[in-house]
C-alpha cells in the first residue's frame, strides 16, 4: 500500500509498527520511513496476559498520540493486529480519518473493536462486514499485493528458479517461517511424486525447518533437480507465477498472490488460526473453483498426495481452477484502497 500511495509523489507514508517486529528491518529497507510503537497480543484464556496486554496499549497510546501530534497525518490507514490498537484509538483521540484494512475472512480483534469509529473498513471477503461493529462501512477492495506480482512471469520465473520450461512444476510453501507439518508430508510424498517424469517440486521450507527437510530427503536419495528445497524465495511472484499447482497454507496474502496470479492451489489451512480464519479464506477459494482444501488434520494420510496427483494427471482440470482462481483475484485491490484513503482525507484520486 504504500507503494501504491507514494507512487505518483504526490504523498508521503509513515509506517508504524512493532520495533522487535520483522517490519522494523523491512520497512527502512524499502525507503519508507518506520516510527516503532510497542504491542503486546494475549490469550483470552489466560487472563494475566489480558491485563498486561491492555497496560501495554495505554502505555502505547500515548506514544502513538506524540506521533500524531508531531506527524499531523491526513489519514490514518490500519491493517490490524495490536500495534493498530494505539495508533488507532490515537487517530480517534485527534479526530483524523480513520481506514481500515481487513485482509481475512474473520476481522481480528483490533478491527473489530476499532471498526466502530472507522470512516471505511475495506474487506477482502463479503461475509466479513457482519462482524464489524459498523457493517454499513464495510468496503469490498480485496486484498492489495504488491506490484511485483502482478507482473510476475511465468517463463520469468522458471528462469530465475532454473526450472526446466517444459517441466510440470509444484510450488509447495507454508509462509515466512515454513510449516513443519506440511513440510513433513510433503517429503513423505516424495518417493509417490518421483513416478511423474516431468514433476519438479520447488519447496520453500522456512529458514528454520530446511536443513531438516533436507536430512529427511536423503532417505529418498536427496534433493535434486527434480526435488528443490529452498530457505526462503524473496519474488514469491516469480515462483508461484512458475507454478502449475502451488500447496500453502490459506493466509490471506498468499490467497492474494495466487489469485492475482490465477493459480490453481491445494490449500491446507492453519488449524490454530484465531477462529479458525484460514479455514474460512480457504473455503471461498474452493467455493469459487480455485482450490482443493486438504484439513491439516488429514495430512499424514493419502488426502494430500490424492489431491496433488489429481491435479498434475490433469491439464484440463488446472486450466478450468486457474481460470477460477485468477476471476477470484482483485488485481485492483491497492487502487481501490488507495481510493478509499484519499476520499478520507479529501483528496481526489485523479
Amino acid at each position: 500500500m504504500a507503494e501504491a500511495i507514494s507512487a505518483d509523489g504526490r504523498d508521503e507514508v509513515v509506517f508504524v509498527g512493532t520495533p522487535e517486529g520483522l517490519e522494523a528491518r523491512l520497512v527502512p529497507e524499502a525507503g519508507i520511513r518506520f516510527l516503532g510503537v510497542r504491542s503486546r497480543g494475549f490469550d483470552r484464556s489466560r487472563p494475566l496476559t489480558m491485563l498486561t496486554g491492555a497496560v501495554t496499549v495505554a502505555l502505547s497510546f500515548v506514544r502513538a498520540l506524540a506521533i500524531m501530534r508531531s506527524e499531523k497525518p491526513d489519514v490514518v490507514l490500519g491493517f490490524g493486529g495490536y500495534v493498530s490498537l494505539p495508533v488507532g484509538f490515537a487517530a480517534i483521540a485527534t479526530r483524523t480519518p480513520l481506514i481500515l484494512a481487513e485482509q481475512n475472512s474473520v476481522p481480528g480483534l483490533a478491527n473489530r473493536v476499532l471498526s466502530r469509529w472507522a470512516r471505511a473498513v475495506a474487506v477482502t471477503y463479503e461475509g466479513s462486514a457482519r462482524y464489524l461493529r459498523r457493517p454499513e462501512r464495510a468496503v469490498l477492495t480485496g486484498n492489495p499485493v504488491r506490484q511485483a506480482i502482478l507482473e510476475a512471469d511465468r517463463d520469468r520465473g522458471r528462469e530465475a528458479l532454473g526450472l526446466a520450461p517444459d517441466a510440470l512444476v509444484v510450488l509447495v510453501f507454508g509462509g515466512s517461517r515454513g510449516a513443519r507439518h506440511i513440510n513433513e508430508a510433503m517429503v513423505a510424498l516424495r518417493e509417490r511424486l518421483q513416478r511423474h517424469g516431468r514433476l519438479q517440486v520447488v519447496h520453500v521450507a522456512g529458514r528454520i525447518e530446511a536443513a531438516s527437510v533436507r536430512e529427511a530427503l536423503e532417505a529418498t536419495g536427496g534433493e535434486d533437480d527434480s526435488y528443490r528445497v529452498f530457505e526462503y524465495i524473496d519474488d514469491m511472484g516469480s515462483a508461484i507465477a512458475a507454478a502449475d499447482v502451488v500447496v500453502a497454507r490459506a493466509g490471506a496474502t498468499s490467497i492474494a498472490e495466487m489469485t492475482a496470479i490465477g493459480r490453481p492451489a491445494v490449500l491446507v489451512p492453519y488449524p490454530y488460526a484465531t477462529d479458525d480464519h484460514q479455514t474460512l479464506n480457504a473455503r471461498a477459494v474452493a467455493v469459487g473453483g480455485g482450490a482443493v482444501v486438504v484439513p491439516d488434520a488429514e495430512l499424514d494420510g493419502p488426502a494430500l498426495g490424492d489431491a496433488i496427483e489429481r491435479l498434475i494427471e490433469a491439464p484440463a482440470l488446472r486450466a478450468e481452477m486457474a481460470e477460477a482462481s485468477a476471476a477470484l483475484g482483485r488485481r485492483d485491490a491497492a487502487q481501490r484502497l488507495v481510493a478509499l484513503v484519499r476520499d478520507a482525507a479529501g483528496r481526489d484520486d485523479d
